[in-house]
């Protein structure tokens, strides 16, 4: 392929502009704080898994304190009504005054249990309220840090679209003007390989920064200064300057 060496200079500005674009979009898809955010995202799933458990803990307990407390509010209850019979004189046989006061020892005992089962379960219950608010507050760290992270993501995304934006604007009057062929070849490079031009500087390719090989650089020596040149080992276009060491 022909082109004049001026248009083929000009493909340097152009590879130029298109390595910034290609770089600011890789920016856009990796930036810092998308990793940070995806790894406290991992934590907090994690914090959050345990605190369903003791959330669920702390649920069962209370019921279980709710009907120890009727359990007792029952029994008292009984008893109360029992001891008014006494009290009042309505058991007046012997052998039923002395049948019910041993009930009523029996209630008593049985009230104490009935207590003692009702606070063990409420220090169970008070433990894993205090479980559940610990996760719940460490939580609420990671939602306050991920939320910090995704204000500042946005703000620098915010910064790299404008940049990008503003590359991409310049990239237009870049290429006005330039053969339609060698574009066509320049885009058809850069889309296989990300790169499609680059200078040929001290006798190496600007692409792929290898050493090109002196039978190249031979043939590239005597080639008319509108021919083409592409690299042999990575197919971009080599563009010849004043500092190509031929």
């Amino acid at each position: 392929m022909k082109a004049d060496p001026f248009a083929q200079l000009k493909l340097l500005d152009i590879a130029e502009i298109d390595a910034r674009i290609l770089q600011l979009r890789h920016q856009l898809k990796n930036l810092p704080e998308s990793k940070q955010i995806a790894e406290l995202q991992i934590e907090r799933k994690k914090v959050d898994d345990t605190a369903i458990d003791f959330r669920i803990q702390r649920d069962d307990l209370a019921v279980a304190v709710a009907k120890a407390e009727k359990d007792v509010e029952a029994v008292r209850v009984r008893r109360t009504k029992e001891q008014a019979r006494i009290d009042a004189g309505q058991v007046t046989n012997p052998k039923d005054l002395e049948r019910l006061q041993a009930e009523l020892a029996n209630i008593d005992r049985r009230i104490g249990v009935l207590e003692d089962e009702e606070l063990e379960v409420m220090e169970q219950l008070d433990e894993a309220t205090k479980a559940a608010a610990g996760f719940d507050l460490k939580i609420d760290e990671f939602d306050a840090r991920i939320q910090e992270l995704t204000n500042a993501r946005t703000e620098r995304a915010a910064d790299v679209e404008r940049e990008l934006a503003s590359i991409t604007a310049d990239r237009g009057p870049a290429i006005e003007g330039m053969p339609a062929d060698l574009m066509a070849l320049y885009d058809r490079i850069r889309e296989q390989s990300g790169i499609g031009a680059a200078e040929l500087r001290a006798k190496q390719c600007g692409g792929c920064r290898l050493s090109v090989e002196p039978a190249e650089l031979s043939r590239i020596r005597t080639a008319p200064s509108d021919e083409v040149i592409r690299h042999e080992e990575c197919g971009v276009i080599m563009v010849r300057t004043a500092e190509s060491g031929l």
